[in-house]
Parts: structure tokens; sequence; C-alpha cells
């Protein structure tokens, strides 16, 4: 066993390009994992400030830009740890949110513009915080919650930005799972959970109770988005109920039915609905076929959208955010080969300023195309990926890097990943895949992936493998697996249950031991303990599939070369999925090299284990995969 702490790590690095040379030249790993140059912009509710992250001392850092005078403030100066989200709190503060090597507790400080302090508002031991509205109406107040009282549970406060007071402004009988809350901040509508139930509770005015208005299994999706402007009890929403596809609706509260089916597609799920700030009605409604889709509700947005695709035309387009008379927007692009660019754009003037490219040391011309890619499951589903063929080769008998994604319950999207174009340019084919189980297809297609650990979900991605190489576009003597998450669940099970398909693999925070998993979830994931056994099993009653399915039980069979990663602080798959393996594997002599940091995670977040981790991972599949 290898065992790498990544301190300074001193490597030579190998232009792994398999047989062929690559047409494009190697690109340091540092240029495909360090951080942004400037990223998340956001606009001040009065559109007069703009604020962003970019980087001070290798961290991302809060800067605020004045756009009437055009000069630059920073905010902040942390050298610990990036952090991980910010807004602003009305036009004269800002928040943000970081947590302590990689553990989740998130913590709020907030920064009142005029004296430029950083006050540690909700630093407590163990405790995390989330945003639950950030009343940017109201320059004194916002609403969070937090699990201070009881791990498993969050209560919501109304912070005092002036004097960091936390007044209790609901408080959580045990139950309640998220907040929604009006126009004037008032939490009229709560989810709540049995674990395997979701019931929604509302009420119509502050003095009165809440009342259980609607109840559904979890198989059944009701995601309340916003209440209708002037009224109490309409609201928008994304819902599955009494159908496969999850579409945008309207949703009478009172009388408990559908009001309006605002859009549906029949293949895939809509997955986001965009509402206007300043009106409070739907723009519009994006979903995922292979590509990003929107289907515009509002002439004028439609209008603005197809005016910046005439100057905009190769990179999507999107608007991530605005002032409160949407007046100034900001729009962020990208593609499969850019990070992209922010701008502003003046919806009045027409005016677009570029703000920022977000990596400009990285030319798209170097980058590989990811193109979408279908084949039938053994059992006949239909299975949607993507596939990366590097700049200048035949896709013939090429190495193949198998990736994956983590959830299991997400999907792999058509974008710019780091992970696959650093590949791409060593030469290496990459191959994601949407087993079952992953979001946007629809509730049968998720549905098909409980209780299918090991199993259908792991036979989706090696028929995958094995359409590649009966397609001579994989050379079979020369496939790795990597993934992360439960990617990495599929890593070591790839390898322990297919153990001739892989020479390598690398498992990065990846579960070994469905039984560990279930006793070592974070105490604000037990509300919904009831719900991982009926997706994954029971320890219990399915005792015998979590020993099938878990590959540490299964570890003899592994026998190629292995790379486990792991934060020591990981609070949701802890560091003993990885020594489990790790020992298991050593003490049968197999080559396993072990990556841990101290510092970090549920992944490596600060740029130089980042940067460490991906040129360790560049010799290990140049050994493995180029011989």
């Amino acid at each position: 066993m290898r065992l790498f702490f990544l301190l300074p790590l001193i490597l030579v690095l190998l232009a792994s390009c398999s047989d062929k040379s690559c047409t494009s030249a190697l690109i340091p790993v540092e240029d495909f994992f360090k951080n942004p140059d400037k990223a998340y912009y956001k606009l001040s509710p009065d559109g007069m400030q703009l604020s962003y992250l970019a980087p001070y001392e290798s961290r991302m850092n809060v800067f605020v830009r004045n756009l009437a005078t055009d000069s630059v403030r920073q905010l902040t100066y942390i050298t610990d740890r990036d952090i991980v989200q910010y807004g602003w709190a009305g036009n004269n503060s800002i928040y943000f949110l970081k947590d302590i090597d990689g553990d989740e507790n998130y913590y709020l400080s907030i920064i009142h513009l005029k004296d430029g302090l950083v006050r540690e508002m909700t630093r407590f031991n163990g405790v995390r915080t989330e945003i639950v509205d950030e009343l940017n109406f109201d320059e004194e107040e916002m609403l969070l919650s937090l699990n201070r009282r009881n791990p498993q549970i969050f209560d919501v406060y109304r912070l005092h930005l002036s004097t960091g007071e936390l007044s209790l402004e609901l408080e959580n009988p045990g139950n309640y799972s998220s907040f929604l809350t009006d126009e004037t901040g008032l939490i009229r509508l709560v989810t709540t959970t049995d674990g395997t139930n979701n019931g929604f509770l509302y009420r119509a005015a502050k003095e009165e109770g809440f009342k259980n208005v609607l109840e559904v299994d979890f198989k059944n999706s009701f995601q309340p988005v916003a209440f209708v402007a002037g009224s109490s009890h309409l609201v928008y929403a994304l819902s599955n109920l009494n159908r496969d596809k999850t579409a945008a609706v309207l949703y009478d509260l009172t009388a408990g039915k559908e009001v309006e089916v605002i859009f549906e597609h029949p293949k895939f799920d809509a997955d986001w609905l965009i509402m206007s700030e300043k009106t409070k009605k739907p723009l519009m409604v994006h979903y995922t076929d292979w590509k990003s889709r929107y289907h515009f509700l509002d002439e004028r947005v439609k209008s603005l959208h197809n005016l910046l695709r005439k100057t905009i035309p190769e990179d999507e387009i999107t608007f991530t955010g605005a002032d409160e008379s949407e007046n100034k927007v900001i729009v962020r692009t990208f593609s499969d080969k850019t990070m992209g660019a922010y701008y502003l754009f003046n919806t009045q003037s027409e005016e677009l300023e570029l703000l920022a490219e977000v990596s400009p040391w990285l030319d798209k011309k170097q980058m590989a195309a990811v193109q979408p890619i279908q084949y039938l499951s053994r059992d006949g589903l239909q299975i949607h990926g993507y596939l990366t063929i590097p700049n200048g080769l035949d896709p013939k008998n090429l190495p193949v890097v198998v990736m994956p994604h983590g959830g299991p319950w997400m999907r792999d999207v058509w974008r710019f990943d780091r992970n696959v174009q650093f590949l791409a340019n060593r030469g290496y084919a990459v191959f994601q895949m949407n087993f079952r189980g992953s979001t946007g297809y629809g509730r049968a297609f998720w549905e098909a992936s409980f209780k299918q650990w090991g199993k259908n979900m792991q036979n989706d991605i090696t028929d995958g493998v094995q359409y590649l190489i009966d397609q001579g576009i994989a050379n079979p003597k020369r496939i790795a697996i990597y993934g992360s998450s439960y990617g990495g669940y599929a890593v070591l099970a790839g390898l322990a249950f297919t153990p001739d398909l892989y020479a390598c693999g690398i498992d990065y925070v990846g579960v070994s031991n469905l039984f560990t998993l279930m006793q070592t979830i974070p105490p604000y994931w037990e509300p919904g303990r009831q719900m991982f056994y009926e997706m994954i099993g029971h320890p219990q009653s399915d005792s015998m599939h979590y020993v099938q399915a878990s590959p540490i039980f299964h570890a003899d069979k592994i026998k190629v070369p292995l790379m486990v990663v792991q934060g020591a602080m990981d609070p949701r798959v802890k560091k003993s999925e990885a020594d489990q393996i790790v020992e298991a594997l050593a003490a049968r002599g197999v080559e396993v090299d072990y990556i841990l940091r101290e510092d970090e995670g549920h992944g490596f977040y600060k740029q130089e284990n980042r940067i460490a981790l991906y040129e360790a991972i560049e010799v290990f599949l140049s050994r493995h995969l180029t011989q």
C-alpha cells in the first residue's frame, strides 16, 4: 500500500497520451484545477454594486465593484478555506458561508459595507446554517435555519444584521424539513416528513396555525417554488403527482388540487421553474434532454434571450441574477469546451458588458467535444450518457476512463467538466452514463434503482462499457473506472463484481460498506432514514442485499490496482469507508495508493490539495493504462 498525505507532493509528470501522440498540447494540471479567475457574480438589490468571488492567496474571497465609480474593493481576506456560498443581505451587507476543514457545518458571517468588518453570526460547534430567505427588501433581517437545539432538526431564526441577535421564528416539532416564504417573508408553507411520507402544512396568516393540506409518498414529488404574488393560497410548484414526468404547475393549497399545468415534457422532467423576483411570476421552465433546454413563459425574456443568442451564438446562455428592477441582469455562458464567462446585461439599453472569463487560460480549441451516446441495458432500459473522444484521435481501440456520477440520484449533463477535459487532454476517452436512478428521466426510471446498488444500477454501467467494446471504441485491456461518492462506490463494485473488465480504478470518497454507511449518516439526515431504507435497503430485513452489494465483503475478488482518495473530515462518507477497503486489499498484496487529507471532507476543495490529487491521478493512470 502506498499512503500519500499530499503535503508538498513532488511527482514526475508523465505525458500519458496512450500509443498515439495527442494533437492538442499537454495542458498543465494546474490550469484545469485551480480556482476561477472571477466567478459567482451577484447584483445588489438596487443594482448599484456588483459582487463576485476571486482568489486571494488561492482562496475564493468576496470583492465588490461600485458600478457608479468603477472602483473595486476586497471585502474578505480568508486564507484557510474557500467561501462556499454568499449573497447580498439588502444593499449594505453581504453574507457568506464556510465550514472548517470540510465538515459541512457551515456558519454564516456578515460584512457591513460601511465599516468592512467581518462578524461571525452562527459559528456554533457542530451546527449547520442554511439560508431560508435573504429578505433583500429588508436591510436589517434575514431568515436562517439552524440545527442548534437538536442536531437532527432545523429551527428557523430571524437574524438581526446590525446586532447579530437570533430570535426564534419557527420551532421545529421534529418533522419539518423545509420552509417556503411569501413575498413579505412570512413562512406560509412547511414541508414535513416521517421518513417515507411528505406532508405540506399551510397557513393563510401569521396568527393562524398550520394545517395539513397535502400528503404524498416520497415517490411522489411535489416541490413548491413560490407563492403567487398577492395570493395566500396559490403556489407555483414542480410536481409529478398523477404523472411520470415532473411538470411545472399552479396549485391551489386550499382546494388541494392543480389549477393549471404550466409546462410538461413527454420525455424529460421539468427541473427548474425560474421566477421573477420583481413580479413573482414564472419566466421560464428548464429541462434537460442531452443539453439544457428552456421553455419560455415570458415573451420579453424570450426576446432578450434571442437577442443575446445573436451576440453569443455558440455557448449556452443562462440568467443567474438581477437587481430588484430587473433592468440589470447577470448572464452566464458555458459549453462543453469552456467554463464560459459572466456578462452584465442592461435590458433597457441592451448593452452587454463582459465581466470576466472564468478560466481565460484554457483555450477552447484545445478542448474535446462531449457528445451524447445511448444504449440499451440488458433488461431493455434506454440509457443516455456522454462520450468524449480526445482531439485528433479516431474513436477506435482507445484507452477509456469510465466515470459514473455521484448521488446516485442526480445526473450528468452536457457542460464543461474539468475531470473530463483533463482526462481527454491526456489521451483518454471518457464515458459518462446516466444509469437507472439518475434524475431527469421520470419517476419510473428513478424507481428502477430502488435496492439496486451493485445490481442493475451497476449492470447499466457494465453494459455501457461492453457497448463501447463491441463498437470497437474501447480497448478492452485498457479501461479504468473513476468516480466520487456514489461514483466511488460504483468503482469498488465494478472492480469486485466485474474483476476482468477494468485495468484499474480510482475511488474518490466512495462507499465500501452499506452497513457502516447507514450507521454513520449525518444527524440532519436522520429524518430521511426510512426513505433511504426503501431506496437502498434495510440493514436487517435486507441484510443479504447489503452483503451482496457491499464491495468490502467481496474484496477478495479485486485484483487490479486501486487508488483510494478520502477526506478525514467527510461527514457523509466517513474515513472508515476508505480504511476498510484499503486494509482488506493491502492484506492481500493488491496495489493500493491511499491519498488521505486531514483537512478535507467530501471532496478536496483546497486548491493545492486538488492540484496535487490530479497530479497523482495522472501518474496512476499513466502507469496502468498506457503500458
